[in-house]
């Protein structure tokens, strides 16, 4: 099966992941629009190759949204913390996706 088209758009993804540095009104619509884009990716995927992309599905995804939701309902004071926290998470599963696009082919 041919992944490459949602490789590239999660390797763009990544790439804006990577640009973000504070917690503004800005980066957090950008972050969000990451997250929905990747969610969609990921449905994607697992339903072309669930064998594949099951795992990214059922625990990464879940545990970027669990980082979104402790962003949302953060207090003032710790939000550049859990923007960072969050951005991790989205980062660390983008490159396990792009990497699972790999080794599915």
């Amino acid at each position: 099966m041919g992944f490459a088209k949602e490789r590239g758009k999660l390797e763009k993804l990544s790439t804006k992941v990577q640009g973000l540095t504070n917690y503004d009104e800005k980066s957090l619509a950008v972050i969000t629009d990451i997250y929905e884009q990747y969610s969609h990716t990921i449905r994607i995927l697992k339903n072309k190759n669930p064998e594949a992309f099951n795992e990214a599905y059922q625990q990464q995804l879940p545990q970027v949204k669990l980082a979104k939701n402790a962003l949302k309902v953060s207090e003032e004071a710790e939000r550049q913390d859990k923007f960072d926290s969050y951005k991790q998470v989205l980062s660390t599963t983008l490159q396990s996706a792009i990497a699972l696009t790999h080794e599915a082919q």
